[in-house]
């Protein structure tokens, strides 16, 4: 668990060129470049004299309303945490005229992947007691059973296995 807390990301809507009008910036495209989690942050960089951000509905990012925002920021340098998996969260600019030149964004937050579970320990087989025991002087044909410290040594270097691989996969994803 702790793992996913450590890989969440901060993304600079519209990377280097910011939250603006200026330039033909597709926010759509910038977003569908990128997959995005619950824990992660959209940071909105602009210049707060000639825009702002707005979180809107589905139908008012559609339609450009700006008349009933479910937030607002106004500060220029904006961190909105994504709370949720598996979520839209959709953005406008609120200047009149911004958001119908394309300053929109929505962002389609993955799915959160499914937890590994770490595989169970199988326990050492048992013996059936025979009527004859196996003499002493002959070795035993099979080794003894793991220790518990063994076994849990083995489970954990499992699971930290099983860990960096899904964390190797996310990251290559």
């Amino acid at each position: 668990m702790a793992a996913a807390s450590s890989m969440a990301a901060t993304y600079d809507v519209g990377d280097t060129a910011g939250w603006t009008t200026i330039g033909d910036i597709n926010y759509d495209e910038w977003a569908s470049s990128k997959t995005f989690h619950a824990g992660d942050t959209l940071r909105f960089v602009y210049n707060r004299d000639y825009h702002n951000v707005l979180q809107v509905t589905s139908s008012n990012y559609e339609s450009c309303t700006t008349t009933a925002p479910l937030a607002t920021y106004w500060t220029g340098n904006d961190a909105i945490p994504i709370m949720r998996d598996d979520d839209h969260l959709y953005f406008i600019c609120g200047i009149p005229g911004h958001c119908e030149m394309g300053q929109k964004v929505e962002i389609q937050v993955a799915a959160q992947a499914p937890a590994i579970s770490p595989p169970l320990a199988t326990p050492p087989p048992t013996s059936t007691p025979s009527a004859t025991p196996p003499p002493t002087s002959t070795p035993s044909a099979t080794p003894p059973p793991p220790s518990k410290s063994s076994a849990s040594f083995l489970s954990c270097s499992l699971l930290v296995g099983l860990v960096g691989a899904a964390t190797y996969l996310i990251f290559m994803h």
